[in-house]
Protein backbone atom coordinates (compact mmCIF):
# COMPACT_ATOMS: atom_id res chain seq x y z
CA UNK A 1 0.00 0.00 0.00
CA UNK A 2 2.93 2.30 0.62
CA UNK A 3 4.25 1.64 -2.62
CA UNK A 4 1.70 2.16 -3.99
CA UNK A 5 0.78 5.51 -2.48
CA UNK A 6 4.70 6.35 -3.90
CA UNK A 7 3.90 5.83 -7.31
CA UNK A 8 0.83 8.06 -7.59
CA UNK A 9 2.95 11.24 -6.99
CA UNK A 10 4.11 12.02 -10.28
CA UNK A 11 0.69 11.45 -11.46
CA UNK A 12 -0.61 14.43 -9.27
CA UNK A 13 2.03 16.66 -9.77
CA UNK A 14 1.18 16.23 -13.90
CA UNK A 15 -2.77 16.54 -12.83
CA UNK A 16 -1.68 19.85 -10.23
CA UNK A 17 0.13 20.99 -13.50
CA UNK A 18 -2.83 20.83 -16.04
CA UNK A 19 -4.73 22.57 -13.39
CA UNK A 20 -2.50 25.47 -13.62
CA UNK A 21 -2.88 25.38 -17.58
CA UNK A 22 -6.46 25.73 -17.01
CA UNK A 23 -6.42 28.91 -15.69
CA UNK A 24 -3.75 30.32 -17.03
CA UNK A 25 -5.23 29.92 -20.71
CA UNK A 26 -8.44 30.72 -19.23
CA UNK A 27 -7.98 33.47 -17.38
CA UNK A 28 -6.56 35.49 -20.31
CA UNK A 29 -10.14 35.84 -21.36
CA UNK A 30 -11.26 38.61 -19.16
CA UNK A 31 -8.41 41.02 -18.92
CA UNK A 32 -8.11 40.79 -22.75
CA UNK A 33 -11.36 42.05 -22.39
CA UNK A 34 -9.80 45.34 -21.73
CA UNK A 35 -7.78 45.36 -24.37
CA UNK A 36 -10.38 44.28 -26.87
CA UNK A 37 -12.54 47.48 -25.61
CA UNK A 38 -9.59 49.53 -26.62
CA UNK A 39 -8.86 48.25 -30.06
CA UNK A 40 -12.57 47.75 -31.51
CA UNK A 41 -14.38 50.14 -29.59
CA UNK A 42 -16.23 47.46 -27.76
CA UNK A 43 -18.89 48.05 -25.15
CA UNK A 44 -18.93 46.44 -21.73
CA UNK A 45 -20.71 43.57 -23.21
CA UNK A 46 -19.41 42.85 -26.23
CA UNK A 47 -15.72 42.86 -24.30
CA UNK A 48 -17.00 39.40 -21.93
CA UNK A 49 -17.63 37.88 -25.33
CA UNK A 50 -14.21 36.61 -25.67
CA UNK A 51 -14.79 35.14 -22.26
CA UNK A 52 -18.55 34.00 -23.24
CA UNK A 53 -16.59 32.41 -26.02
CA UNK A 54 -14.10 30.26 -24.60
CA UNK A 55 -16.94 29.19 -21.44
CA UNK A 56 -19.82 28.42 -23.63
CA UNK A 57 -16.98 25.62 -25.08
CA UNK A 58 -17.87 23.39 -22.49
CA UNK A 59 -22.00 23.64 -23.21
CA UNK A 60 -21.04 21.36 -25.89
CA UNK A 61 -18.10 19.51 -25.10
CA UNK A 62 -18.74 18.61 -21.47
CA UNK A 63 -20.47 15.17 -22.58
CA UNK A 64 -17.91 14.41 -24.77
CA UNK A 65 -15.05 14.97 -22.85
CA UNK A 66 -16.60 12.24 -20.16
CA UNK A 67 -17.58 9.85 -22.81
CA UNK A 68 -13.60 10.05 -24.24
CA UNK A 69 -12.83 9.41 -20.68
CA UNK A 70 -14.64 6.50 -20.41
CA UNK A 71 -12.59 5.32 -23.44
CA UNK A 72 -9.51 6.79 -24.10
CA UNK A 73 -8.25 7.10 -20.38
CA UNK A 74 -7.19 10.52 -18.29
CA UNK A 75 -3.76 10.61 -20.22
CA UNK A 76 -4.65 10.28 -23.38
CA UNK A 77 -7.55 12.79 -22.95
CA UNK A 78 -5.35 15.37 -21.52
CA UNK A 79 -2.81 14.98 -24.50
CA UNK A 80 -5.60 15.78 -27.04
CA UNK A 81 -6.73 18.19 -24.51
CA UNK A 82 -3.38 20.34 -24.64
CA UNK A 83 -3.02 19.66 -28.51
CA UNK A 84 -6.39 21.91 -28.87
CA UNK A 85 -5.29 24.17 -26.34
CA UNK A 86 -2.08 24.98 -28.27
CA UNK A 87 -4.14 25.68 -31.24
CA UNK A 88 -6.42 27.98 -29.01
CA UNK A 89 -3.93 30.19 -28.56
CA UNK A 90 -1.95 30.10 -31.87
CA UNK A 91 -5.34 31.30 -33.03
CA UNK A 92 -5.94 34.02 -30.78
CA UNK A 93 -2.15 34.99 -31.45
CA UNK A 94 -2.89 34.97 -35.11
CA UNK A 95 -6.11 37.67 -34.64
CA UNK A 96 -3.88 40.34 -33.24
CA UNK A 97 -1.82 39.43 -36.31
CA UNK A 98 -5.20 39.98 -38.67
CA UNK A 99 -6.54 43.08 -36.21
CA UNK A 100 -9.71 40.83 -36.11
CA UNK A 101 -12.09 40.74 -33.38
CA UNK A 102 -13.88 37.44 -35.00
CA UNK A 103 -10.38 35.56 -34.93
CA UNK A 104 -10.09 36.32 -31.34
CA UNK A 105 -13.41 34.50 -30.58
CA UNK A 106 -12.43 31.65 -32.61
CA UNK A 107 -9.51 31.31 -31.07
CA UNK A 108 -11.03 31.68 -27.26
CA UNK A 109 -13.99 29.18 -28.59
CA UNK A 110 -10.89 26.70 -29.60
CA UNK A 111 -8.92 27.18 -26.60
CA UNK A 112 -12.55 26.46 -24.03
CA UNK A 113 -12.72 22.88 -25.47
CA UNK A 114 -9.22 22.07 -24.17
CA UNK A 115 -9.97 23.66 -20.74
CA UNK A 116 -13.03 21.64 -20.99
CA UNK A 117 -10.97 18.35 -21.72
CA UNK A 118 -8.85 19.58 -19.00
CA UNK A 119 -11.00 19.78 -16.36
CA UNK A 120 -12.74 16.47 -17.15
CA UNK A 121 -9.73 15.06 -16.24
CA UNK A 122 -8.08 16.81 -13.52
CA UNK A 123 -11.09 16.55 -10.80
CA UNK A 124 -11.79 12.97 -11.07
CA UNK A 125 -8.26 12.11 -11.46
CA UNK A 126 -7.23 14.13 -8.20
CA UNK A 127 -10.30 12.62 -6.23
CA UNK A 128 -9.39 9.34 -7.52
CA UNK A 129 -5.53 9.68 -6.23
CA UNK A 130 -7.10 10.80 -2.77
CA UNK A 131 -9.07 8.12 -2.41
CA UNK A 132 -12.36 10.26 -2.46
CA UNK A 133 -14.13 12.18 0.54
CA UNK A 134 -12.51 15.19 2.41
CA UNK A 135 -8.42 13.66 1.12
CA UNK A 136 -9.95 13.74 -2.60
CA UNK A 137 -11.20 17.03 -1.62
CA UNK A 138 -7.97 18.50 -0.05
CA UNK A 139 -5.91 16.97 -3.13
CA UNK A 140 -8.11 19.16 -5.35
CA UNK A 141 -7.62 22.31 -3.34
CA UNK A 142 -3.97 21.77 -3.63
CA UNK A 143 -4.30 21.47 -7.37
CA UNK A 144 -6.45 24.79 -7.24
CA UNK A 145 -3.96 26.03 -5.01
CA UNK A 146 -1.29 25.88 -8.09
CA UNK A 147 -4.51 27.17 -10.87
CA UNK A 148 -4.93 30.32 -8.33
CA UNK A 149 -1.04 31.05 -8.83
CA UNK A 150 -0.90 31.00 -12.55
CA UNK A 151 -4.76 32.83 -12.54
CA UNK A 152 -3.37 35.71 -10.02
CA UNK A 153 -0.39 36.43 -12.46
CA UNK A 154 -2.26 36.43 -15.84
CA UNK A 155 -3.97 39.55 -15.30
CA UNK A 156 -1.26 41.44 -13.87
CA UNK A 157 0.97 40.69 -16.58
CA UNK A 158 -1.46 41.63 -19.16
CA UNK A 159 -2.20 44.63 -17.28
CA UNK A 160 1.85 45.89 -17.10
CA UNK A 161 1.84 44.97 -21.26
CA UNK A 162 -1.16 47.14 -21.73
CA UNK A 163 -0.28 50.04 -19.42
CA UNK A 164 -3.05 52.93 -20.41
CA UNK A 165 -5.47 52.10 -22.66
CA UNK A 166 -5.27 54.07 -25.88
CA UNK A 167 -7.12 53.96 -29.09
CA UNK A 168 -3.48 52.14 -30.33
CA UNK A 169 -3.78 49.24 -27.50
CA UNK A 170 -4.14 45.98 -29.42
CA UNK A 171 -4.24 42.23 -28.79
CA UNK A 172 -0.24 42.23 -30.08
CA UNK A 173 0.76 44.10 -26.76
CA UNK A 174 -0.01 41.00 -25.15
CA UNK A 175 1.63 38.56 -27.28
CA UNK A 176 4.41 37.37 -24.85
CA UNK A 177 1.63 36.08 -22.42
CA UNK A 178 0.51 34.24 -25.81
CA UNK A 179 4.28 33.13 -26.22
CA UNK A 180 4.52 31.66 -22.34
CA UNK A 181 0.50 29.93 -23.02
CA UNK A 182 2.13 27.50 -26.11
CA UNK A 183 5.15 26.87 -24.18
CA UNK A 184 2.82 26.03 -21.35
CA UNK A 185 1.05 23.41 -23.55
CA UNK A 186 4.33 22.25 -25.49
CA UNK A 187 6.41 21.53 -22.59
CA UNK A 188 4.02 20.06 -20.36
CA UNK A 189 2.62 18.11 -23.26
CA UNK A 190 6.08 16.60 -24.08
CA UNK A 191 6.41 15.18 -20.11
CA UNK A 192 3.33 13.96 -19.84
CA UNK A 193 3.40 12.01 -22.76
CA UNK A 194 6.50 10.28 -21.15
CA UNK A 195 4.29 9.51 -17.66
CA UNK A 196 2.49 6.70 -16.68
CA UNK A 197 -1.08 7.69 -15.34
CA UNK A 198 -3.57 5.68 -13.36
CA UNK A 199 -6.83 4.48 -15.20
CA UNK A 200 -9.14 3.68 -13.18
CA UNK A 201 -12.09 2.75 -15.27
CA UNK A 202 -10.99 2.67 -18.91
CA UNK A 203 -12.63 0.08 -21.31
CA UNK A 204 -14.33 -1.87 -18.05
CA UNK A 205 -17.12 -2.82 -20.57
CA UNK A 206 -18.05 -5.20 -17.89
CA UNK A 207 -19.42 -2.47 -15.70
CA UNK A 208 -23.34 -2.18 -16.39
CA UNK A 209 -24.90 1.29 -15.96
CA UNK A 210 -28.89 0.78 -14.85
CA UNK A 211 -28.74 4.61 -14.46
CA UNK A 212 -27.11 7.71 -14.97
CA UNK A 213 -26.04 10.77 -12.82
CA UNK A 214 -28.90 12.10 -13.30
CA UNK A 215 -30.71 10.00 -11.11
CA UNK A 216 -29.07 11.47 -8.14
CA UNK A 217 -30.60 14.55 -6.65
CA UNK A 218 -27.74 16.17 -4.80
CA UNK A 219 -25.78 15.76 -8.38
CA UNK A 220 -28.34 17.48 -10.37
CA UNK A 221 -28.43 20.42 -8.04
CA UNK A 222 -24.78 20.47 -8.07
CA UNK A 223 -24.67 20.64 -11.29
CA UNK A 224 -26.77 23.69 -10.84
CA UNK A 225 -24.08 24.99 -8.32
CA UNK A 226 -21.53 24.48 -10.31
CA UNK A 227 -22.69 26.71 -13.40
CA UNK A 228 -23.75 30.09 -10.81
CA UNK A 229 -19.80 29.35 -9.51
CA UNK A 230 -18.43 29.57 -12.04
CA UNK A 231 -20.11 32.78 -13.18
CA UNK A 232 -19.61 34.15 -9.74
CA UNK A 233 -15.42 33.28 -9.93
CA UNK A 234 -15.26 34.94 -13.27
CA UNK A 235 -17.73 37.76 -13.27
CA UNK A 236 -16.37 39.58 -10.02
CA UNK A 237 -13.14 39.95 -10.92
CA UNK A 238 -14.00 40.42 -14.44
CA UNK A 239 -16.45 43.48 -14.18
CA UNK A 240 -14.52 44.87 -11.18
CA UNK A 241 -11.37 45.40 -14.28
CA UNK A 242 -13.90 46.06 -16.58
CA UNK A 243 -15.29 49.08 -13.97
CA UNK A 244 -11.43 50.02 -12.94
CA UNK A 245 -10.71 50.72 -16.12
CA UNK A 246 -13.70 52.15 -17.70
CA UNK A 247 -14.15 56.63 -18.53
CA UNK A 248 -17.64 55.79 -16.50
CA UNK A 249 -16.53 54.14 -13.63
CA UNK A 250 -13.16 54.40 -11.79
CA UNK A 251 -11.51 55.42 -14.93
CA UNK A 252 -7.94 54.13 -14.08
CA UNK A 253 -5.17 52.69 -16.22
CA UNK A 254 -4.99 48.93 -17.64
CA UNK A 255 -1.73 48.36 -15.15
CA UNK A 256 -2.76 49.18 -11.64
CA UNK A 257 -6.64 47.48 -12.56
CA UNK A 258 -4.64 44.63 -13.57
CA UNK A 259 -2.94 44.37 -10.06
CA UNK A 260 -6.33 44.68 -8.11
CA UNK A 261 -7.62 42.06 -10.11
CA UNK A 262 -4.57 40.15 -9.59
CA UNK A 263 -4.81 40.55 -6.09
CA UNK A 264 -8.39 38.76 -6.36
CA UNK A 265 -6.77 35.65 -7.68
CA UNK A 266 -4.24 35.55 -4.84
CA UNK A 267 -6.19 35.96 -2.81
CA UNK A 268 -7.89 33.13 -4.05
CA UNK A 269 -4.44 31.17 -3.77
CA UNK A 270 -4.06 31.96 0.09
CA UNK A 271 -8.05 30.60 0.38
CA UNK A 272 -7.34 27.62 -1.23
CA UNK A 273 -3.51 26.49 0.22
CA UNK A 274 -5.77 27.17 4.01
CA UNK A 275 -8.81 24.59 2.27
CA UNK A 276 -5.91 21.85 1.45
CA UNK A 277 -4.50 22.34 5.04
CA UNK A 278 -8.39 22.24 6.34
CA UNK A 279 -9.27 19.75 3.79
CA UNK A 280 -9.05 16.51 5.67
CA UNK A 281 -10.36 18.13 9.06
CA UNK A 282 -13.59 20.28 7.70
CA UNK A 283 -16.17 19.32 5.74
CA UNK A 284 -17.17 20.56 2.37
CA UNK A 285 -20.53 21.54 3.66
CA UNK A 286 -19.25 23.43 6.16
CA UNK A 287 -17.03 24.82 3.74
CA UNK A 288 -19.56 26.04 1.18
CA UNK A 289 -22.02 27.45 4.15
CA UNK A 290 -19.29 29.84 5.34
CA UNK A 291 -17.67 30.87 2.22
CA UNK A 292 -21.50 31.59 0.73
CA UNK A 293 -22.80 33.51 3.39
CA UNK A 294 -19.58 35.38 3.54
CA UNK A 295 -19.48 35.96 0.62
CA UNK A 296 -22.79 37.63 0.30
CA UNK A 297 -21.92 39.55 3.15
CA UNK A 298 -19.05 41.20 1.41
CA UNK A 299 -20.93 41.75 -1.81
CA UNK A 300 -23.54 43.40 -0.41
CA UNK A 301 -21.42 45.77 1.34
CA UNK A 302 -19.37 46.30 -1.72
CA UNK A 303 -22.53 47.36 -4.05
CA UNK A 304 -23.94 49.91 -1.49
CA UNK A 305 -20.58 51.46 -0.48
CA UNK A 306 -20.19 55.07 -2.42
CA UNK A 307 -17.75 54.46 -5.25
CA UNK A 308 -15.94 58.15 -4.31
CA UNK A 309 -15.01 56.82 -1.56
CA UNK A 310 -11.05 55.28 -2.31
CA UNK A 311 -9.19 53.70 0.19
CA UNK A 312 -5.62 52.04 0.13
CA UNK A 313 -4.89 48.27 -0.45
CA UNK A 314 -2.29 46.02 -0.82
CA UNK A 315 -1.46 44.30 -4.37
CA UNK A 316 -0.16 41.82 -5.28
CA UNK A 317 2.58 42.73 -7.90
CA UNK A 318 4.62 40.72 -11.21
CA UNK A 319 7.77 40.66 -9.36
CA UNK A 320 5.98 38.47 -6.64
CA UNK A 321 6.18 41.57 -3.99
CA UNK A 322 3.04 43.82 -2.69
CA UNK A 323 2.51 47.79 -3.32
CA UNK A 324 -0.18 50.25 -2.32
CA UNK A 325 -2.92 51.17 -5.01
CA UNK A 326 -5.82 53.65 -4.56
CA UNK A 327 -8.96 52.07 -5.12
CA UNK A 328 -12.63 52.55 -4.43
CA UNK A 329 -13.66 50.56 -1.20
CA UNK A 330 -16.00 48.84 -4.03
CA UNK A 331 -13.20 47.11 -5.22
CA UNK A 332 -11.63 46.37 -2.33
CA UNK A 333 -14.23 44.77 -0.72
CA UNK A 334 -15.12 42.78 -3.88
CA UNK A 335 -11.12 41.50 -3.90
CA UNK A 336 -11.81 40.04 -0.65
CA UNK A 337 -14.38 37.36 -1.83
CA UNK A 338 -11.84 35.47 -3.76
CA UNK A 339 -11.06 34.46 -0.09
CA UNK A 340 -14.31 33.01 -0.27
CA UNK A 341 -14.73 31.80 -4.59
CA UNK A 342 -11.25 29.89 -3.47
CA UNK A 343 -12.73 26.69 -1.77
CA UNK A 344 -16.05 26.36 -3.72
CA UNK A 345 -15.12 24.46 -6.69
CA UNK A 346 -13.55 21.76 -4.89
CA UNK A 347 -16.48 21.84 -2.40
CA UNK A 348 -19.33 21.73 -4.73
CA UNK A 349 -17.00 18.91 -6.82
CA UNK A 350 -17.01 16.67 -4.17
CA UNK A 351 -20.75 16.78 -2.37
CA UNK A 352 -22.07 16.26 -6.11
CA UNK A 353 -19.60 13.62 -6.75
CA UNK A 354 -20.42 12.01 -3.27
CA UNK A 355 -21.54 8.27 -3.48
CA UNK A 356 -21.83 8.35 -7.37
CA UNK A 357 -19.16 5.15 -7.75
CA UNK A 358 -19.15 3.75 -11.15
CA UNK A 359 -21.44 7.46 -12.49
CA UNK A 360 -18.51 9.79 -11.33
CA UNK A 361 -16.70 9.83 -14.51
CA UNK A 362 -20.04 10.34 -16.84
CA UNK A 363 -20.91 13.00 -13.66
CA UNK A 364 -17.85 14.69 -14.85
CA UNK A 365 -18.68 15.38 -17.90
CA UNK A 366 -21.64 16.87 -17.28
CA UNK A 367 -20.60 19.36 -14.52
CA UNK A 368 -17.90 20.53 -17.50
CA UNK A 369 -21.17 21.23 -19.58
CA UNK A 370 -22.07 23.55 -16.93
CA UNK A 371 -19.12 25.65 -16.29
CA UNK A 372 -20.34 27.23 -19.45
CA UNK A 373 -22.31 29.31 -16.61
CA UNK A 374 -18.56 31.58 -16.59
CA UNK A 375 -19.57 32.85 -20.04
CA UNK A 376 -23.19 33.20 -19.10
CA UNK A 377 -23.35 34.81 -15.75
CA UNK A 378 -20.60 37.68 -16.39
CA UNK A 379 -21.97 38.48 -19.98
CA UNK A 380 -25.33 38.78 -17.94
CA UNK A 381 -23.63 41.16 -15.23
CA UNK A 382 -21.84 43.14 -18.01
CA UNK A 383 -25.14 43.90 -20.06
CA UNK A 384 -26.55 45.05 -16.75
CA UNK A 385 -23.59 46.87 -16.38
CA UNK A 386 -24.24 48.77 -19.64
CA UNK A 387 -27.96 49.48 -18.72
CA UNK A 388 -27.63 49.88 -14.87
CA UNK A 389 -24.19 50.79 -14.15
CA UNK A 390 -21.49 48.56 -12.37
CA UNK A 391 -22.36 48.23 -8.79
CA UNK A 392 -26.08 47.00 -9.72
CA UNK A 393 -24.71 44.41 -11.99
CA UNK A 394 -23.59 42.44 -8.44
CA UNK A 395 -27.22 41.49 -7.83
CA UNK A 396 -26.30 38.84 -10.55
CA UNK A 397 -23.40 37.64 -8.11
CA UNK A 398 -26.05 37.78 -4.96
CA UNK A 399 -28.63 35.58 -6.62
CA UNK A 400 -25.76 32.96 -7.40
CA UNK A 401 -24.55 33.07 -3.49
CA UNK A 402 -27.46 32.83 -2.49
CA UNK A 403 -27.59 29.41 -4.57
CA UNK A 404 -24.88 28.21 -3.15
CA UNK A 405 -25.91 28.67 0.37
CA UNK A 406 -29.32 27.07 -0.04
CA UNK A 407 -26.59 23.78 -1.70
CA UNK A 408 -24.58 23.76 0.97
CA UNK A 409 -27.49 23.67 3.67
CA UNK A 410 -29.89 21.49 1.86
CA UNK A 411 -29.30 20.46 -2.09
CA UNK A 412 -26.46 18.63 -1.20
CA UNK A 413 -28.00 15.65 0.75
CA UNK A 414 -28.06 12.54 -1.09
CA UNK A 415 -31.37 11.61 -0.72
CA UNK A 416 -30.49 8.39 -2.89
CA UNK A 417 -28.93 6.19 -1.54
CA UNK A 418 -30.24 3.19 -2.45
CA UNK A 419 -29.32 3.40 -5.86
CA UNK A 420 -26.79 0.79 -7.05
CA UNK A 421 -23.01 2.30 -7.80
CA UNK A 422 -20.65 -0.95 -7.82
Amino acid sequence: MTQQKKNYVLPIIMMVLLFGMISFVTNLAAPMGVVVKGQFHASNFEGMLGNFANFIAYLFMGIPAGMMLKKIGYKNTALVAIVVGFVGVLVQYLSGVFGSFGVYLAGAFISGFSMCMLNTVVNPMLNTLGGGGKKGNQLIQIGGSFNSLMATLVPVLVGILVGEVTKDTAITNVNPVLYIAMGIFAIVGIVLSFVQIPEPHVNKTNVKYERSPWAFRHFVLGTIAIFVYVGIEVGIPGTMNLFLTDAKGFGGSAAEAGLVTGTYWFLMLIGRLCGASLGAKVSSKTMLTVASFIGIVLVLAGMFMPTTTLVNMPVFKSDLSFGMAEVPINAMLFVLVGLCTSIMWGGIFNLAVEGLGKYTEAGSGIFMVMVCGGGVLPLIQNYIADVAGFMTSYWVIIIALAYLLYYALIGSKNVNKDIPVD
